[in-house]
């Protein structure tokens, strides 16, 4: 006869496992439940307390029925009401004034997670936090980092019309599946590899393998990686990819070179060549072509321009491993749109030579 004890033998073991899943995975619908009804409830009393100060002519009538609702409010049900949590409410309600928007959101995102996003003035940039939140999974504290990296600003897809930005993102939420653009970006931040100064390509590259978990992150959702230093063998010559990645939701290789320096034109023929050796050697028959990231310390935007990269499939950006002070890469990054968007008007206003 055994001497195991019920709750000692495996089977027990592998019953307690099951129910405590099961338990897990009701709370957590439960916690879903009820967030998805509270945050429909903070828009309806946003909704209304913004509809009560629209219809009057009163300086100041805002501030004073905000104060008088939150002083009865929190006394019948807690600090929850509390005069800032009613302006976060309004503004709800003003951010996203359609209902049937709102009753979506409120079942992908937290209210915390809502609470960051209304306070993003441009619909347009708000929209790309909202699609990128929901295919990656952002949990509140990565939205505030994302935002606080000025991700939108970095993003390929920022330095293009709105009118292209807006069908991506609704390629995005209507099919899953996110465009280069929306995942590239220009600069990447490193400072996490505390790199100082100086150093060579190699320190570059092992410090990334180093923290090959936050440099994933970086690069943004679906990157995986393959390999370091890829064997590229052509005509009895070798060369050798620094880092090989693979995207599952672009469905595509991405070879990505590190150079500690300035962008050099001859550059594209190297990529190029590897990027032709991946699609013959590499690609698999229901993959994308491979992309290439040429990841530079300064970049030569009329070189880039004469190049036709994109064409090629690459993209060059910039990396930097000490983070300036907000205000100066958010006034680059300012620039780096308008520059970027003035080239492209330019380009649509040049007639063709046969007109």
């Amino acid at each position: 006869m055994s001497d195991l004890t019920p709750s000692d033998s495996p089977h027990t073991a592998t019953l307690l496992a099951e129910i405590r899943h099961l338990i897990a995975a009701a709370r957590q619908q439960a916690a879903a439940a009820v967030n998805a009804e509270l945050t429909g409830l903070y828009w309806q009393v946003g909704n209304r307390i913004h509809r009560e100060i629209l219809g009057s002519q009163r300086a100041g009538y805002g501030e004073e029925i905000v104060s008088a609702l939150a002083r009865q409010l929190s006394a019948d049900y807690g600090r929850g009401f509390s005069a800032k949590n009613l302006h976060h409410m309004v503004r709800f309600a003003q951010a996203f004034p359609d209902e049937v928007i709102v009753s979506a959101l409120r079942r992908q995102l937290s209210w915390t997670h809502l609470k960051a996003l209304i306070y993003v003035d441009d619909p347009l940039k708000r929209d790309f936090y909202i699609e990128l939140c929901r295919l990656e999974g952002w949990s509140s504290r990565q939205l505030q980092e994302r935002l606080q990296s000025m991700l939108f600003e970095r993003s390929a897809i920022s330095k293009k019309p709105d009118e292209a930005i807006r069908h991506d993102l609704e390629v995005l939420r209507r099919e899953q599946k996110p465009s280069t653009g929306l995942l590239l970006k220009d600069p990447y931040l490193l400072d996490f590899l505390g790199l100082n100064d100086r150093y060579l390509e190699k320190d570059l590259e092992d410090a990334i393998l180093r923290e090959i978990e936050q440099f994933l992150l970086e690069l943004g959702a679906g990157f995986t990686f393959v390999e370091r230093q890829k064997r590229v063998q052509i005509d009895n010559d070798d060369f050798y990819i620094d880092l090989l990645f693979y995207n599952r939701k672009l469905k595509r290789l991405v070879a990505i070179e590190l150079k500690v320096g300035d962008f050099r034109a001859e550059y594209k023929g190297q990529m190029e060549l590897y990027l032709r050796w991946l699609a013959k050697h590499e690609q698999e028959s229901d993959e994308n072509p491979p992309l290439g990231i040429i990841l530079c310390t300064g970049r030569k935007q009329e070189q880039i321009e004469l190049l036709e990269l994109d064409k090629s499939g690459i993209h060059v950006a910039e990396y930097l491993t000490v983070l300036p002070p907000r205000e100066t890469l958010q006034a680059k990054l300012h620039q780096s749109i308008v520059n970027a968007r003035q080239r492209l008007l330019k380009t649509e206003e040049t007639p063709d030579a046969d007109d």
